[in-house]
């Protein structure tokens, strides 16, 4: 049975169709071909979310995987990530967790967490 996708690498959202004879078809670039076979084989995202910290100024702080990881850990991921607090400040790129779920992927922070000092 064919099967269709749309593609995310880029902004046009090319609607890519996948035949029963691995024929692919309705791509633009080279990448949304790349796109589905990754697809098809292992998924993969990169996870975007929001960790909790002690500070009352910044009650939440923004996180991201440094990589894509496989799509079936991401609730599992979500699950460690939801235990995490945030106790001190850290600068934008800092590790919140290394390694997270053996992938070789790192845990980041996206947005530095400093307090203001009156």
């Amino acid at each position: 049975m064919a099967k269709e996708f749309i593609c995310i690498v880029c902004p046009r959202g090319c609607r890519v169709r996948v035949d029963d004879y691995m024929v692919i078809s309705g791509n633009q670039c080279k990448r949304g071909e790349t796109y589905v076979l990754n697809e098809m084989k292992n998924p993969k995202r990169v996870l975007t979310t929001t960790v909790r910290t002690i500070f009352e100024e910044i009650p939440r702080a923004s996180v991201k995987t440094s990589d894509a990881i496989p799509k079936e850990l991401l609730y599992q991921a979500m699950e460690l990530i939801n235990k995490v607090v945030i106790t001190e400040e850290m600068d934008i790129h800092d590790i919140v967790i290394e390694n997270i779920l053996n992938t070789g992927v790192n845990l980041v922070l996206t947005k530095e967490i400093k307090l203001i000092k009156n």
